[in-house]
């Protein structure tokens, strides 16, 4: 096989070899994610398609009960029926998260019905890629992707969270974007600060929970190449396949570390907080040229 030849998955070697480099993903031993998820009741939104699907189906064979949620109905059903035909333990619950008032209605039947919830998997989003000068009358485009970004996970968890201080144990993950750890990209300014209000809240929320202990992690996802990346082309970028970003929920699940991040967030991080202006520079030389 040649590098030019895409393999079984569909991926060419150079590209797997980049991802391998760029971002290593974790997978839980099968035994351990079991121990941690058996007899588990995990919440998952946007469970119909991507990475909600395919981590639904590795916590549902590793023995949790998954709660699955997401706005299409026949989708979704057919996500639980898969995973009841693996002898697993699924429950479809469709609920579109902008609507406020049913997110709270969502809430308070999941916990009638269920009792309580051990795993809160915050997975839905919408992104949306746009320069400034074609979203003047576009007012719409900030307030859906705060709405399913931000605000409506934000009404899901206060239903939830007293109940899990209650019970003195819970874990919120949160799949983000590795997005929020770079500077400020051009054309993403809807997508980027609905993303970035709920990691800012969820972090902060964390310090007052944790003494209760419920814990939080924080998945910095790179580029998963999924239907809602599909729109931009990313064709030349490495990045992870859906079930590669499941396996990093698997691993958030299963060790609760307090975020997951590529290796070298840190360095870049760095970078960006002291030479700020420098990195705003890099960016405009880099739109200006059509390189982003």
């Amino acid at each position: 096989m040649t590098e030019t030849q895409p393999p079984a998955n569909g991926r060419p070697l150079a590209e797997r070899v980049a991802t391998r480099l760029l971002y290593p993903t974790t997978r839980p031993r099968e035994k351990s994610l079991r121990a941690a998820v058996s007899g588990r009741v995990i919440l998952i939104t946007g469970a119909s398609h991507g990475i909600g699907k395919a981590s639904a189906r590795k916590l549902a064979a590793s023995g949790a009960v998954v709660l699955l949620v997401a706005r299409t109905v026949d989708d979704l059903e057919t996500v639980a029926a898969d995973i009841r035909a693996e002898r697993g333990v699924a429950h479809a619950y469709p609920a579109d998260l902008t609507d406020f008032d049913a997110v709270e209605t969502l809430a308070r039947n999941l916990l009638a019905e269920h009792g309580h919830i051990d795993v809160v998997i915050n997975n839905a989003g919408k992104s949306i890629r746009r320069p400034i000068d074609q979203s003047y009358d576009r007012f719409h485009d900030f307030t859906r992707t705060m709405d399913i970004n931000y605000l409506g996970p934000v009404r899901l968890l206060l239903s939830l969270l007293p109940h899990m201080r209650e019970r003195k144990q819970g874990h919120i993950v949160n799949v983000s974007t590795w997005g929020l750890l770079m500077p400020p990209t051009p054309r993403w300014a809807a997508y980027g600060a609905s993303k970035g209000a709920f990691d800012t809240w969820l972090r902060t929320v964390a310090t007052e929970i944790a003494g209760d202990g419920v814990t939080t992690t924080s998945i910095y996802m790179p580029l998963v190449h999924t239907r809602m990346s599909a729109p931009t082309d990313f064709s030349n970028i490495p990045g992870l396949t859906v079930d590669e970003a499941a396996d990093l929920i698997c691993h958030a699940v299963t060790a609760r570390p307090r975020e997951i991040a590529p290796w070298w967030q840190a360095p870049v991080q760095a970078w960006t907080d002291l030479g700020r202006s420098q990195a705003a520079r890099f960016m405009e030389r880099a739109f200006r040229l059509g390189r982003l």
